[in-house]
């Protein structure tokens, strides 16, 4: 990998900023790194990216309240794990639909549900900046890229100003 300082530097940057935030706002970070990990694993770029991040994170919330809120419903858990099963079935299946294409997306919204007990109010904010997290580590390390091979440009073009500069020099002093 070329740019891995790039990355390695908006990565470590950007974390560092979101665990401020999520721990100014009272967010759980790791959901919102989860989310990140989303972005960074599907297929799309951009806003695309955030917006199938999004879809398929929250179709698995969708889904993991539906075992949660059914299962309270019945006192057998065998409720629970036809349910799940179920379930798991339905999020393999929505993936014929290209907005929700990305399979693991659903998993990792519906583990998010089962770890936070269904608690969406905390599951929500910090799912949704997540995603946008992975997709501003993707413009920063664009920038940084950029700014690199700028400077590699910028270097060279020096280097080559100066060999003609010496090589002038030697020119003239031999010359006289």
């Amino acid at each position: 990998m070329e740019n891995r300082w790039q990355v390695a530097i908006s990565a470590g940057l950007l974390a560092a900023i979101w665990a401020g935030v999520a721990d100014t706002f009272s967010l759980v970070t790791w959901i919102g790194f989860l989310a990140c990990s989303t972005f960074f694993a599907q297929t799309k770029s951009g806003f695309q990216g955030v917006a199938l991040s999004w879809a398929t994170n929250l179709s698995g919330v969708f889904w993991a309240w539906i075992v949660i809120s059914g299962s309270g419903y019945f006192e057998s858990v065998f409720v629970g794990y036809l349910l799940t099963g179920i379930v798991t079935s339905a999020m393999c299946l929505q993936a014929s639909y290209h907005r929700l294409s990305f399979i693991p997306g659903a998993f990792i919204g519906c583990c998010i549900t089962f770890a936070m007990a269904g608690d969406i109010a905390n599951i929500l904010p910090a799912l949704l900046l997540g995603a946008l997290l992975g997709y501003s580590m993707t413009l920063l390390t664009t920038q940084l890229v950029n700014l690199t091979n700028k400077w590699r440009e910028f270097s060279a073009a020096t280097s080559a100003n100066n060999v003609n500069n010496t090589n002038k020099i030697t020119a003239q002093t031999t010359n006289e």
